[in-house]
């Protein structure tokens, strides 16, 4: 099958393996796939993967990986022992995550679970979740996406008085503003400096006030807004840009009892001045998710209607394309979401 192949730290658009589904497992022809920053994340810091002692994920310079892990497919074969739940052309999502043997490896970050940058990807029956035609294939594509920002809301749990700042506009914190708005939390407050991203949170997802960091500190616009509503809760901020030191410079602005929910992922590595933090009484958060209610209930959502995550995707391209278009998200440029068509557009 034709996919997008990275090997020996090289990315092309070429033949490789057919994925072969095993013992309960579907065989998909991806209909749509959603291009996501860690896939730029797992190709530029190979320590990553050389280094998870959870073996989720892999990177193998001299083997086939196949990119790719938001996706919706349409079921063409099945492994032995499925159930028969998925007839074949029943359309189908996944948790990007491949059960084999007991191992999980992640769907697109592991030689041994290609991913969805392909003509045809495997995933698991038992996870697996039948997508209705009335839902079109790039809303589904993006379930795992917005899962994040459900995650990481849930988790942080803002509470009376306590208004959410939305650090960086892209896709994680599009989905966090999409969570905070479908909880009827108000106002939120967004940081970005790309306009066209600010207006989108605002327009599409129901952000409230929007931030240019380049002229405020989002902190000192906070300020004012709790004055403003007389809500006096601590400040409850998703970290979801993921730049070198950021989350530095929120600890140094914070107010005291800051809660910082860092969204954004590091493949770099980054420093925390611990004596700073704890003057300021943050609370920091780490990773950790989506869990799978937070990813089922969000497609849950867009199949119910009740989450459109259609307003965030910019472009739509074909396979061969996938490495420019990966080029534009490492500079952090271009729209905040890029979906592809491996077998062209879905009918």
């Amino acid at each position: 099958m034709r996919a997008v192949v990275l090997r020996d730290g090289a990315l092309s658009v070429r033949e490789t393996a057919e994925p072969v589904p095993g013992r309960g497992e579907l065989l998909l022809s991806v209909l749509s796939t959603a291009i996501c920053a860690s896939d730029v994340h797992f190709m530029d810091h190979p320590e990553a993967g050389t280094d998870d002692r959870t073996g989720r994920s892999r990177y193998d310079a001299e083997a086939d990986v196949v990119l790719g892990h938001e996706f919706v497919g349409a079921v063409i074969g099945h492994g032995p022992g499925c159930s028969g739940e998925f007839p074949v052309g029943t359309r189908v999502t996944s948790i990007p995550i491949r059960v084999q043997d007991d191992a999980i490896r992640i769907i697109g970050q592991h030689p041994e679970a290609p991913g969805s940058f392909a003509e045809r990807v495997v995933v698991a029956e038992s996870i697996a979740r039948a997508v209705p035609d009335t839902v079109a294939p790039d809303a589904a594509a993006l379930t795992d996406a917005f899962a994040v920002g459900e995650f990481y809301v849930r988790t942080a749990n803002p509470g009376p008085g306590e208004i959410p700042i939305v650090i960086g506009a892209g896709a994680i914190g599009l989905s966090a503003v999409a969570a905070l708005a479908a909880r009827g939390i108000a106002p939120i407050i967004v940081s970005d400096f790309d306009p066209a991203r600010r207006a989108l949170a605002r327009d599409a997802f129901g952000a409230h006030i929007l931030v240019d960091p380049a002229e405020n500190s989002p902190f000192e616009v906070w300020r004012s807004v709790r004055a403003e509503h007389n809500a006096w809760g601590v400040p409850v901020v998703f970290e979801c840009a993921g730049a070198p030191g950021l989350v530095q410079r929120l600890v140094d602005e914070a107010d005291m009892g800051t809660r910082i929910a860092c969204a954004g992922g590091w493949y770099t590595g980054d420093t925390l001045d611990i004596t700073a933090a704890t003057r300021t009484g943050v609370t920091v958060q780490f990773g950790g998710g989506p869990m799978p209610g937070d990813w089922y209930g969000t497609l849950d959502a867009i199949v119910a209607g009740t989450l459109d995550p259609l307003p965030s995707v910019g472009a739509v391209i074909g396979l061969d394309e996938v490495p420019a278009a990966l080029d534009r998200v490492r500079r952090s440029e271009g729209p905040a979401r890029i979906i592809v068509h491996p077998n062209g557009d879905p009918r």
